[in-house]
């Protein structure tokens, strides 16, 4: 076999292992949280220490790969993202598995920023298609049977396997990309951003960290004031050490135009509403519902392979059609189904969730294909990588913000609405004494079952009443702020990305045109 067809199958079984990596780890988080011992906080941190890190060394590591060469680059992210999830399996505390989580996010930023890189390499002329479709019907599929292949790895043989079966398919894609792909590096990069770097991952950081810990800490304490006004100075000193780099990692001069704006905006706003929904929407089907983890996953499949289904489609569409109706359409349709998902009661089943998951799966299949090609689109020729990797950041960031920023609420809204239900029913000072002071963080943490058996008949009832009642009144607040974003990311694509910033054809690079399943990454 030629070393091009080894290329395209290291480089594809490598971002399957990465995307579904992603997707297994939603239905995984109840069972983790219970066999851990985890606070709703170290929950946030199992997805937002991943993404942190992807976010913040995507574009750094695209730069260290055009200096030293995108093979090693790539063998390295493999490396990396192999052994961090071994130490995830093995983690036996929060902050085990919180670390590792961000070091394999690293290694994922590793090889995100170079997988595209070595298929254009590797690919020339029509062959080039050839191996981007198959690049994207291999990803697009480890987004939409994920939640299923997670499901069924949680609740037979364990948690800790939804990482450890990344081992064998690592160590066989290090092999077949140490043998048999070939190197390929910049001869006109110049070095790496460091300043950049360290501002932006430094400005994150504190901004989930304050959004994640303000309810526990309290929002008007020194701790999470100084937090959060840290990331704000150092956000605008990124801005400025951007602004004065002759070669910056994020190029603000691509701003000026607005459609690559709004491509930006676009990507930011799914990932912050619909993508970070997943985690609640993960513990309302397996915590309140009570549903297994495989069966929790199966419920994904309206939204999952209905975005799958449709995707190809809206690629065919973006040919004839304006893509800002695709991106503006695809959000209102996202925005309009987390509306739907508001519909919930206490007395709701599953089903409940079905109009909201079939229209949010159309909108994210509408948004999907055209996203990432519209971000390189409307840039000159030379900058069109820099501009894809700057579009997956803006996911990854709307992610890790997105879910940081809704769980504040959420934990807010959860353990007041409890309180306030179950103070109705007159069985509060039982619940309590049994709680030990801690109702709060049990709520949050879903372990009410920990002090439902230590109730009498009737306070136990009461309690687990009263939880559906505050859980389902949280989700659907976040739902609706999810809902907000979607549709205000709507109105700013159909405003933003105009046909007239697209350059022409031309000029853009089939090289550095990138599938549409990299943009699947946030999910």
């Amino acid at each position: 076999m030629e070393r091009k067809w080894w290329t395209l199958i290291a480089v594809s079984v490598a971002i399957f292992m990465l995307l579904l990596d992603i997707t297994v780890v939603n239905v995984a988080l109840p069972d983790i949280q219970r066999s851990l011992h985890s606070s709703f906080s170290d929950l946030q941190w199992v997805v937002d220490a991943y993404a942190l890190t992807l976010a913040t060394f995507l574009l750094t590591a695209g730069s260290v790969a055009d200096l030293v060469g995108r093979k090693r680059v790539f063998i390295a992210g493999l490396f990396v993202f192999t052994i961090s999830s071994a130490v995830c399996g093995l983690s036996t505390t929060p902050l085990e598995l919180n670390l590792a989580r961000a070091v394999q996010g690293t290694g994922g930023a590793m090889m995100f920023a170079t997988a595209l890189a070595l298929l254009a390499q590797a690919f020339h002329g029509k062959e080039r298609g050839t191996a981007f479709g198959v690049f994207g019907a291999v990803t697009g599929g480890a987004v939409a049977v994920g939640p299923v292949i997670g499901g069924i790895i949680t609740s037979g043989i364990g948690w800790e396997w939804i990482f450890f079966v990344n081992i064998p398919i690592g160590v066989i894609a290090v092999l077949i990309a140490f043998t048999k792909v070939e190197d390929s590096r910049d001869p006109d990069a110049t070095g790496v951003d460091w300043a950049g770097l360290v501002t932006f991952s430094a400005a994150l950081f504190l901004l989930v960290y304050g959004l994640v810990q303000g309810n526990e800490k309290g929002w008007g304490s020194t701790e999470i004031v100084a937090f959060l006004s840290g990331a704000v100075v150092l956000l605008v000193a990124f801005v400025i050490v951007e602004h004065l780099q002759s070669r910056p990692m994020l190029d603000l001069s691509l701003f000026r135009r607005p459609a690559f704006t709004g491509a930006s905006i676009v990507a930011f706003a799914i990932s912050g509403s619909f993508f970070a929904m997943f985690l609640y929407l993960t513990l309302y089907i397996q915590d309140v519902l009570g549903f297994t983890p495989l069966q929790a996953g199966l419920r994904f499949l309206p939204a999952t392979l209905l975005s799958f289904i449709v995707a190809p489609i809206s690629g065919k569409l973006s040919v004839r059609v304006p893509v800002r109706l695709l991106l503006g359409s695809g959000l209102l349709l996202v925005g309009i189904g987390l509306l739907a998902m508001t519909a919930i009661d206490a007395s709701s089943t599953w089903t409940a969730l079905i109009p909201g998951f079939l229209l949010a799966g159309v909108g994210v299949g509408l948004v999907n294909p055209p996203l990432v090609s519209t971000a390189v689109g409307v840039v000159p020729a030379e900058r069109s990588g820099m501009a894809s990797g700057i579009n997956s950041t803006f996911r990854q960031v709307g992610i890790a913000t997105g879910i940081a920023g809704l769980g504040a609420v959420f934990q807010h809204s959860v353990t007041h609405g409890t309180t306030t239900a179950l103070r109705a029913t007159g069985h509060t000072h039982e619940v309590l004494r049994a709680a030990h002071g801690q109702l709060g963080t049990l709520l949050e943490s879903g372990e009410v079952t920990q002090i439902a058996h230590s109730l009498s008949a009737g306070a136990r009832t009461a309690l687990e009443h009263s939880y559906r009642v505050g859980f389902t009144e949280a989700f659907t607040t976040i739902a609706a702020i999810a809902a907000v974003l979607a549709l205000v990311g709507a109105v700013l694509a159909f405003v933003l990305v105009r046909s007239r910033d697209f350059v022409s054809a031309g000029e853009l690079p089939a090289a550095q045109t990138p599938p549409e399943p990299v943009a699947a990454a946030a999910g």
